[in-house]
């Protein structure tokens, strides 16, 4: 296929979330054709699935500019920007109505199950960067479809890759055979049914960012509740309790972040929660009345519990990516340039320098890995990161290397926001 035709075919982007969608805005407004290929049944799908949480983010944090002004003139209003959104605030008030905009652009119930260079496998060379890419795709009805594409911005986040309690990063003994006394994602306490397996309980949870501070808190309103009499929370650390374990507080410049880790704090200090530190898990055992129990890697037992909450980050599925190039770090399986500035050992959210197409470039040209799913493994991710790079990415498929170059972002600083950045 010769350049002239490769440059009429779409750009497929894969997901159909905050950073999938906003590469489609911005596709749209510079004149190219975007096909968004979504696997959930709705736009935002893993948003909705944490529907009841409140992102730490304002309103005017999370709307990208090209989205804003593709919807304006449908008489959508952006709601107060100083407000907090919930998710199901958020896929149903600007990433559903965004989709609706984008039209038959967006295809959901299409799980992408490989992507390649049309005619050449990962190892041949020749005259590999003049071919569109081939993009898989099965469908919810059984049906499947090979889409030439000219470009691939994969924004399919990771959030179906939930990291494991093992703290090795395989699942611990026991832990798939406990598989229905465990849950990997915040509870929305506010279900009935939901509501009544963790009331009256002891759980454990593990993890240390944002997603664990939200499960502490929620577990601490139960209760107090009426009927959350004996609810109680384990809450285990892999490392010790130190001044960045709660985050940056009041110091935090989004405000609601530093006042989630206050909270878990004050689950902790009110007597709801008894914090475990340096506890790396090992296995998961029951006791003879059916309870599970914690075991660590250098023999601490717990006293047993009900319910264990696993908030140990998350991980990207580059699976279906297998016969691309990729060039990412071994640690965080983020792209090589991009890792040193997203190290959570070194970074929180808010000393994650801006960027773009430059450090988002992979040896396999025209291929961009965007929003959550750049970051790997790396939980310091925020919405503004995601619609910044999209700008980038989509400026420099367009051939606008100027634009594609240029920072436009300037994010808030935080002192600390390490663990499962799940919210944003």
């Amino acid at each position: 296929m010769n350049a002239i035709a490769t440059e009429q075919l779409p750009v497929v982007v894969i997901g159909a979330g905050p950073a999938g969608l906003a590469a489609a805005a911005h596709l749209v407004g510079r004149g190219l054709e975007p096909l968004v290929l979504e696997a959930g049944a709705a736009a935002g799908a893993a948003v909705r699935e944490w529907a009841h949480v409140r992102l730490f983010s304002t309103w005017g944090e999370v709307t990208d500019p090209a989205a804003e002004k593709l919807l304006a003139p449908t008489g959508w209003g952006k709601p107060d920007a100083t407000t907090y959104p919930t998710g199901g605030d958020w896929a149903e008030q600007y990433l559903q109505p965004l989709a609706d905009v984008l039209g038959d652009r967006v295809r959901l119930g299409s799980r992408v199950t490989g992507v390649s260079r049309t005619g050449r496998d990962r190892i041949v060379d020749a005259d590999r960067d003049t071919q569109p890419f081939t993009v898989h795709v099965h469908y919810a009805d059984g049906l499947e479809e090979k889409i030439l594409a000219r470009a691939v911005i994969d924004a399919s986040g990771t959030w179906a890759i939930p990291g494991p309690a093992g703290a090795d990063g395989l699942p611990a003994l026991g832990e798939h055979a406990a598989a229905n006394r465990i849950s990997y994602r915040v509870p929305d306490l506010n279900d009935p049914k939901i509501r009544a397996r963790y009331a009256g309980k002891r759980t454990a949870v593990i993890g240390s960012g944002a997603s664990a501070f939200t499960a502490l808190a929620a577990l601490a309103e139960l209760a107090k509740s009426t009927d959350g009499a004996g609810t109680h929370a384990t809450w285990i650390l892999r490392r010790g309790i130190s001044g960045s374990t709660f985050g940056g507080g009041t110091a935090d410049q989004l405000p609601a972040r530093g006042a989630l880790g206050l909270a878990a704090k004050a689950t902790v200090d009110e007597g709801h929660a008894d914090a475990v530190t340096s506890f790396r898990t090992e296995a998961i055992e029951r006791d003879g009345n059916g309870r599970l129990v914690l075991v660590a890697q250098d023999g601490r037992r717990l006293d047993p519990v009900d319910e264990v909450i696993v908030l140990t980050g998350f991980r990207p599925n580059l699976t279906f990516l297998d016969e691309l190039r990729l060039r990412l770090d071994e640690r965080l399986q983020a792209p090589v340039e991009l890792a040193p500035l997203i190290d959570p050992n070194q970074h929180s959210c808010g000393t994650v320098y801006p960027h773009g197409v430059k450090e988002l470039s992979h040896p396999e040209q025209g291929l961009y890995l965007v929003g959550m799913k750049s970051y790997g493994r790396a939980p310091t991710f925020l919405a503004l990161t995601g619609y910044e790079q999209v700008r980038s990415v989509v400026a420099a498929i367009a051939g606008d290397h100027e634009a594609a170059e240029r920072v436009e972002l300037v994010l808030p600083e935080t002192g600390v926001c390490g663990g499962a950045g799940l919210f944003d």
